[in-house]
């Protein structure tokens, strides 16, 4: 059902952030306590402010309210997806090749699940990605297929 409820939000926002000139990052919709909640995550180059993500609400408000997807209560919330923003697609690779990540695989690489290091590139459905051990750097070459979860990793210096 939340698949569902999911896909539908994901059709009724793209034309809104088309128009508007923002991505599409996530879509969840998930029971925390008694309550639901409908979360949108969307962002652009150099991030989005409180003005866009409440003209997306409104807009995505109407919407819903219009075809109804969703039985009972809900809660819309329209943010940003943060500095530690989820990378979903093969498309988000490419686009952060570079930058620090967190990695989780479906199953074991070198005995382990999760990696930290930087993105090499992303080709062939294959994201290197450039870890250190100890001292040591060390390149992976991981299947798009074979991650669970990613996302950019805030580092400190």
């Amino acid at each position: 059902m939340s698949q569902d409820i999911t896909a539908v939000t994901q059709q009724l926002v793209k034309p809104i952030l088309e128009q508007l000139n923002l991505e599409l990052v996530d879509v969840e919709y998930k029971k925390e306590g008694k309550n639901w909640f409908l979360r949108v995550f969307i962002d652009k180059t150099g991030g989005v402010d409180i003005e866009e993500c409440g003209q997306v609400s409104e807009q995505l408000s109407e919407k819903l309210d219009e075809t109804d997807p969703i039985e009972g209560a809900y809660f819309l919330e329209v943010s940003s997806p943060g500095a530690e923003r989820p990378l979903k697609t093969q498309d988000d690779f490419i686009k952060y090749s570079g930058e620090h990540i967190y990695v989780k695989l479906y199953e074991p690489m070198d005995g382990e699940k999760e990696f930290e290091g930087t993105l090499l590139s992303f080709e062939d459905e294959i994201a290197t990605i450039e870890i250190r051990i100890k001292a040591r750097k060390k390149q992976l070459q991981v299947p798009f297929n074979k991650i669970a979860k990613a996302n950019l990793a805030v580092t400190f210096n």
